[in-house]
């Protein structure tokens, strides 16, 4: 490998590992807040977090990686602006045709990895993470409790305490639930709890125990129950069928479905890796400016096309899966276009029209 090539694409290669350790940072807080809304709303048990918050992560991988891609190379190309080695290389030859061989020993590398997420490590960390919570929903271990401690109730109007619990989560020994409803609170015990489901809806039932119900403004409207069994209803289950839902079909299924739905999801497949290498081509012409012009205000173009762009292909996949785009058409009137721009813009950049060039030369005879 030549000493500049080699040097061009360890600048690259720099400035986009840091771009995406930004933007995983970033994402990361983004899929914690929502994994840890889905504990406290009891849709997700709290012992596996940590593995939805990495499922999760990879299933936003085919976003966030052309972002990191385009980031890293608006930094790494105006960076040779800025410290005038552009100007230098263009001067012994070397334009923006020659930065081409760098570019793509790592564009090329990108572009397979996006495109892998986005077809196969996406579809099946979704899929995955969607079995793991339907096992969890079959536990009480889904709505946080725990033995030995007091447990708030999703929604915050009450709490349930158990004096012990089998190891699967589905058994309770010595339960207390104290809970409130329209100025009315309601006060229950039982000696044993177990699981009960009914389709998508948990219950949990309760045996051989007491149930006080009564206002909470000191009135005397009380009432005592003693019970042989008694169900209270936990959060509801959230139940999708693999085989039904596009967002959790493989790419082959996709294939083989011919529904409007299916074929939007497989466009929004397709898409990601189609505009991570738009993107890449036209960070180096966006990044081009005189040495001392600051390179925040084309970082931050750069960032508002990305934004566009994602928000297009958002809006086309529902416009596609809702029947107002024709399957056909598929997101093929974004992705072209934009490829079609970005090579024009990259192999037009810093080029010299020979109709010009000419006429210097004549003028110096």
């Amino acid at each position: 490998m030549p000493k500049l090539d080699s040097y061009l694409f360890r600048e690259f290669a720099q400035t986009t590992f840091a771009a995406l350790v930004v933007l995983m940072v970033v994402s990361l807080g983004g899929v914690f807040a929502d994994v840890l809304k889905d504990i406290v709303g009891g849709k997700v048990p709290a012992g596996i977090m940590l593995t939805q918050l990495g499922l999760q992560l990879l299933n936003y991988l085919p976003l966030i990686l052309p972002l990191g891609l385009m980031l890293g190379l608006l930094m790494g190309v105006g960076r040779l602006y800025r410290d005038s080695e552009a100007p230098v290389l263009a001067s012994v030859g070397v334009g923006p045709r020659r930065l081409l061989r760098p570019l793509l020993m790592l564009v090329v590398p990108f572009v397979l990895v996006v495109g892998a997420c986005s077809l196969w490590l996406g579809p099946w960390a979704r899929a995955y993470s969607q079995r793991m919570i339907e096992a969890g929903q079959r536990t009480l271990l889904v709505s946080g409790l725990e033995a030995g401690r007091f447990v708030e109730l999703p929604g915050g109007n009450g709490v349930v305490y158990a004096n012990s619990m089998s190891s699967d989560g589905t058994y309770l020994g010595r339960v207390f639930i104290y809970s409130q409803d329209e100025g009315r609170m309601d006060i229950t015990s039982a000696r044993t709890g177990t699981l009960a489901l009914d389709g998508n809806t948990r219950y949990l039932k309760l045996d051989e125990g007491f149930r006080v119900e009564g206002p909470m403004d000191g009135g005397k409207d009380f009432r005592l129950m003693r019970y042989a069994s008694n169900e209270v209803r936990l959060p509801d289950a959230d139940s999708s069928d693999p085989g039904s839902d596009p967002e959790l079909m493989s790419t082959p299924a996709l294939l083989a479905d011919g529904g409007r739905e299916a074929q939007a999801q497989l466009h929004f497949r397709l898409a990601p890796p189609l505009l991570a290498l738009a993107f890449a081509l036209l960070a180096v012409p966006l990044a081009r400016s005189p040495p001392r012009q600051a390179r925040w205000g084309r970082i931050m173009l750069g960032l508002l096309a990305y934004v566009f762009g994602v928000n297009l292909m958002l809006l086309g996949t529902n416009a596609l899966a809702s029947g107002k785009l024709p399957v056909a058409l598929g997101l093929w009137w974004l992705v072209l276009p934009l490829l079609a721009l970005a090579l024009w813009m990259y192999f037009g950049d810093g080029r010299v029209k020979r109709t010009r060039l000419s006429r210097l030369g004549g003028g110096s005879r």
